[in-house]
Parts: C-alpha cells; structure tokens; sequence
C-alpha cells in the first residue's frame, strides 16, 4: 500500500483535529450556540445613556487623564485631544496604563503613544511619551502616494507582556493613514515596536520586534529603531522572544497586519474577513474564549493551536467596539461593553456574568454618564468605550475587584474598578459614617464618578463636629461628582442623612432618591440661599431657606403607594417641615445619589446635527474647557438609607 504524501496526512490530521474540536464546542455549548451568549431578558432604553438599567453595586469610575488643549497635562506647548484604547497591567504593585494620542482626531497624523502609573488606581502619574512621532520616507501603497516627511500614527490592540522572566514589556504599532478614512490597520503599517519599564518607571531603548514585511518593511528601511536581537540585554530578549512565541497574545497583533498566509498566525479569518480586537480568556473546562470587535468569536481546546469556525454572536450587540471578558476574583465570568439599543452608540458601558464563560445574564449599568465633548474632532464617538482589563498573565491587583480601562468619548482616559462579586442589588439597610475610612477605595459599596476636577475625598470636617466625612469638591466646567448608594429596594423607604455647603462657586447640590432603573420620583436642590424640590408642573411647595457653611440633617420618609414623601429639614437654629408629591410615580426607590450638577442622562437632550450626542465636525470646542472654575464643596454624613 502506497503511503500518503506527509502534506496530505497533515491535511487529515489537521481535519480530525478541526472535528474532534467541532464536537467538544457542540458538547460544551450545546448545538448550534454561538461561543458566548447573553440569555438574560434586560435590554437598555435607547433613550438614556444608562439604559435604564440597574447600576452594578460598587463601581469607582476614577479620570485617568483630561485632555486640556492649552494647559496640557502631558506636557509640551499644546495638549493632544484625542486620546483612546488604553490598556492596563499590574505589575510589581502599580497599575500600568498605555493609550494613543493625536493633537485633534482619529487617523490624523500625527500619533504618539503614552504611559502613565499609578500605585492605587486612584492617583495617576502625569503620562510620559513612550512612542515617540516618527516621520516617513516616501511612500506608495495601493495607489496612495505618501510624501517625504509624513508622521506616523499609531495602533494597536495590545499594550504589555510581563514576560515569564519577569520583564514588564510595552508594544506599539506605528502605521500611517493615506487619508482620514483609511484606517492605519489596513495591512499597510510598518512595525511594531517594544521597550521595557524597568523597576524604576524609566523606559528602555526602542526596538523592532516584528517588521510588516508583507506590506515591504524591514531591517532596510526602518532607520528610527533597530531589531531586538541587537540589544545587549540578553534577558530583554529572552522576554521577547517569549512574547513571540506566545501563540494567544501575538494573535491580538494580526489586524494591523491582515496577511492570510503567514504560519506566525494560529487563526487567520477567512479571505475578505477582518477580526478586530481580539479579548481572550480561559473557562473552566480550559477552553479559551476568543472575542472580537463586530459580534464575533471562535474557541480553542488546544491553547489556540487550532480554532472552531468564527462566528457571529447573535446576542452581544456591542456596536462595533471593543469587548472585555475574562474570569473575576470569586470563579465566575463577566463581559464588559457598549451593549447599544441602537447598534451605533457607545453607551451604556455594560457588565454581564455568568459561572461557566458562555452563558451569561443579569445586565448592569457599569458607567451611564456621558459628558459633553469638550473639543471638536473626527470620529468622537461620545460614552465609555473601548474598554480593556488586564490581560491573563499581566498582574493581579489586590483585592476583589474587577479593573477595566477606556476613553470617555475618545478625549478622556478613564478606569473602573468593579467590585466582586458583582451584583445589582443591596440586602442590608445603608447606616454609614465613614468614621474609621480613610480613602474612598475603601467605600466599596459605593457607585462614585470622579472626574480629576470633581473628585471625591474622605476628610475631616473642619468644625470637629462629624470626625471623617465624604467631601464633594467641584472645579470642573463641563462635568460633575457623583456619589451614588444602593439600599434594598422597597416601596416605603427611609432616608437620613446629614450635610453641609461649605462653599458655593460654580455647582450646586442635587439630591435624588430613585428606583433601580433609575426613575427619578424626587430631588432635592441645595444652592446658596435656598432647599427647594422638583415637583412637576402642577404642584407648589414653598423653598426652605438655609445658609453655607452650616450643618443641615435632612430626613426623607418616603411612601410610592401614595407617591409622596415627608421631608424634615433641623439645622441653624429652625426645623421644617413640608408633605410633597413625587415628580413622578414609581413603584420602589432603591438608590439614593448625590450629584454636583444637574442631571443629563436624556440622551434626546443632547442631539447635535440630528444624530443623539455626536458632535459635528464644525462645532467649535466648548468655551472655558482649559480652565478650572470656583470650586463647590459639600459634607455629607451620617446616611441611612431604606426600608421604613
């Protein structure tokens, strides 16, 4: 019997190989189910940038970065405004975070990547360049021509490797744009690039570490850097060629390369098929979960040696952005991302879970605030977006949390960190005095959104009389602070708690109890002279006076079969009483929220050329955006909050 040719038996072997794991997805899945599947009944409303939907129970959402166009943060004479896709590792006790940035917009030279640290989550180090603008030879690709001179941008979808030596790595692609609607990761970029963070928070030199040979880079024609073997660090490249070898973190690098004939790649789409920002992680049964941009996603019982067919999830509707899962600190799954009741906004910032990595339910809001875009530009797409975690491999923060990263309508670098495990809702009645905390990454059952010039702080009250208070401080123009605080919902609820308006400068204080879904029965508005409520349009209910600078303890019984409340105002020498209707009816209360500004979470408010929330391309940037206004600072003290 003559023997097959080995390339035929290599076909076949590859072919029971792609059965074999065929049967174990059917088996593991169930036929005919797409790799990942949202099976939960809650879906957002389109018409509120939180969708409506219950808020995950201890979100600290913390600015990472403000873009600023003439006080520039970053240094130089002039602040770059759009800043995006940050990624995030943990490396020996701080948090490493790596974005992108141009002076104005999305593919519009030039490009530049960033690095900033922080020890806690909290508190960032102003960011350094790590990539550097580079200029190009002349160049022509596919009939575009590209003068002499022309800066790069950069793109990529991965940002470190913690190589198992220890070596804590940052990778960058640098490409170019032959016009703003041809993306940089077209096939046609140059390299990509890597230098090390050593202990000290200092960069190392830049290296290539992958030429796009394909697309006519290489050792010849790339003067910037040089290769990595030529470093005299053996063990940096000992790190590099373990990234390299890493069959499922150098897969997140194809798009920007899109060849579909290179071995280097395990999983190569099929012809005209392009996956984008791959996520991946591991299940229980050892599975590894692929995920790209655009609802796709394909799996692996071979540690990415072989793939299922890709797929299209028919659940996950993410509007083309990125996708966030992997395992969270109590043995269970989430995924995170812009699950959009249009399909085209980037909003709500969603979490779903579920304990075995395909199946998953129980959909919460992660972050539904949208502030305005400050500064014009190409493709902003307003909302939390593009959102990334840390890498399997890449550092694990202390505590039970679950850390994600993203730009805030493509201007602003953001993290969240998400308490575990993750929930939607309070069993135990809320009686909190901060006495005994001594930051707010302790309040971990807290929702806060804090905005470098809105932050949020544990402090002392300056009169002696409340020991630790939370303070609320407020010099941001077009933003606010929020301090948010889930109680069991009920439909007679109490509320209590006690505060105080040191200064009155550019915010006021609002106050809402609201249902879980986020309907507002009630507010309360504090401001220099007055405590007055919103009502509707039908019913008067007199204004309370009340002064800065003194203490006020407000009490709220609240009754939603009657749609009304009690409100009791003691402090400054005279006690007040008012009966007052709901604003509307509701059928419970479960969240009570103090916020420095007016809310803005109707996203038919902020419609700009016909489209909800994109700002056009001739709008001018908001005035005062560079510039720190007076500052608003509130007390806030003994809360109680829920069942009567």
């Amino acid at each position: 019997m003559k023997r097959p040719p080995l390339a035929a038996l290599g076909c076949w072997t590859a072919g029971v190989a792609l059965c074999l794991t065929a049967f174990r997805v059917l088996a593991a899945s169930g036929e005919g189910e797409d790799p990942v599947l949202y099976v939960g009944d809650r879906q957002p409303d389109k018409r509120f940038y939180d969708g409506l939907l219950p808020h995950a129970v201890g979100v600290h959402s913390v600015q990472v970065f403000r873009a600023n166009r003439s006080q520039a943060p970053e240094g130089g004479l002039q602040g770059w405004t759009y800043n995006h896709a940050p990624m995030l590792a943990y490396w020996r006790g701080r948090f490493w975070l790596q974005y992108l940035s141009n002076p104005k917009e999305e593919h519009n030279a030039p490009g530049r990547t960033l690095i900033t640290s922080s020890k806690d989550g909290y508190h960032w180090d102003p960011p350094r360049v790590a990539f550097p603008v580079i200029y190009l030879p002349e160049i022509e690709w596919r009939g575009y021509r590209i003068p002499r001179g022309t800066p790069a941008v950069m793109h990529q979808r991965m940002g470190f490797y913690v190589a198992p030596n220890g070596r804590l790595l940052t990778i960058g692609f640098y490409s170019y744009c032959p016009n703003p609607r041809v993306g940089p990761n077209n096939g046609q970029g140059i390299g990509r690039v890597v230098r090390e963070i050593y202990p000290d928070g200092n960069f190392g030199p830049i290296y290539f570490i992958r030429y796009n040979r394909h697309a006519g880079w290489d050792e010849s024609n790339t003067p910037w850097f040089p290769f990595y073997k030529t470093s005299p660090d053996s063990g940096f490249i000992a790190a590099c060629d373990s990234l390299l070898a890493n069959r499922l973190v150098r897969l997140q690098w194809w798009e920007m390369e899109q060849v579909y004939d290179d071995s280097f790649y395990t999983f190569i789409p099929p012809p005209g098929e392009v996956v984008k920002a791959l996520c991946f992680f591991h299940r229980a049964d050892g599975a590894v979960v692929a995920l790209w941009k655009g609802q796709r996603s394909a799996l692996s019982f071979d540690e990415g040696r072989t793939w299922t067919p890709l797929l299209r999830n028919s659940t996950l509707l993410d509007c083309n952005a990125k996708v966030w899962g992997q395992r969270t600190d109590d043995g269970r799954y989430a995924l995170v991302y812009n699950h959009s009741a249009t399909r085209r906004n980037r909003f709500p910032l969603v979490v779903i879970t579920g304990e075995d990595g395909h199946r998953f339910s129980d959909m919460l809001c992660v972050v539904g605030e949208v502030p305005p875009v400050r500064y014009q530009g190409l493709h902003k797409n307003p909302g939390p977006q593009y959102i990334r975690g840390i890498v399997e491999g890449n550092g694990d923060p202390p505590g039970q949390h679950l850390w994600v990263t993203y730009s805030m309508s493509k201007e602003d670098i953001w993290v969240s960190r998400i308490h575990v495990p993750i929930a939607g809702v309070e069993q135990e009645k809320v009686e909190e005095t901060f006495d005994g905390i001594t930051m707010v990454g302790d309040l971990t059952r807290w929702n806060l959104y804090m905005p470098q010039w809105a932050p949020t702080e544990i402090a002392e009250d300056p009169e002696g009389r409340h020991g630790r208070v939370l303070r609320l401080v407020d010099e941001e123009p077009y933003d606010y602070a929020v301090a948010e605080r889930v109680f069991p919902e009920t439909d007679r609820a109490e509320v209590r708690f006690e505060v105080n308006l040191v200064s009155l400068g550019h915010a006021n204080l609002e106050i809402e109890v609201q249902s879980q879904r986020g309907e507002r029965p009630l507010k309360l508005r504090l401001d220099s002279e007055f405590l007055s409520v919103d009502i509707g349009k039908v019913e008067n209910v007199e204004p309370i006076p009340i002064r800065t600078g003194c203490w006020y303890t407000v009490k709220l019984m609240i009754d939603c079969a009657q749609s009304k409340y009690r409100l009791e105002l003691a402090g400054d020498g005279a006690a007040h009483r008012r009966e007052v209707p709901f604003a509307r009816p509701v059928k419970s209360v479960g969240r009570l929220v103090f916020r420095t500004g007016p809310w803005r979470g109707d996203v038919r408010l902020a419609v700009l050329d016909g489209e909800p929330g994109t700002p056009g391309i001739d709008q001018e940037d908001l005035p005062g955006a560079d510039f720190k206004v007076a500052p608003s600072v509130f007390l806030i003290d003994d809360i109680v909050a829920g069942p009567s």
